[in-house]
């Protein structure tokens, strides 16, 4: 049975970039929120997501604790989170809560 898209959204919004303070729902850090229901009952969830910079040094830890935000919620039983760089990421993806936080106007 699907899950909300709000729902992973909401847990993926415990991931905060250690760079800025910010989480990487509202830096615009995820692109794609996908599902498939199991055979077994529970779903996979594949979400794409992206890096302010290609170079980005918290990337690996960023993606991992995406994995384990989506992983907790109930009904998930697989979880894979995809890194991409198209399109690149831009301030313009900031939600206006990001840009408050970080005093972008």
């Amino acid at each position: 049975m699907a899950i909300a898209e709000d729902t992973i959204r909401e847990a993926l919004k415990e991931v905060i970039d250690p760079e800025l303070f910010v989480n990487i729902v509202d830096l615009g850090l995820i692109y794609d929120i996908k599902q498939e229901d199991q055979e077994s009952g529970g779903n996979h969830v594949a979400v794409d997501m992206t890096m302010t910079s290609p170079a980005c040094p918290a990337g690996p830890q960023l993606m991992a604790q995406s994995q384990a935000a989506v992983e907790k919620l109930e009904g998930v039983d697989e979880v894979e989170i995809k890194l991409v760089m198209t399109p690149p990421w831009t301030p313009d993806r900031m939600t206006e809560d990001a840009r408050d936080q970080l005093g972008i106007f």
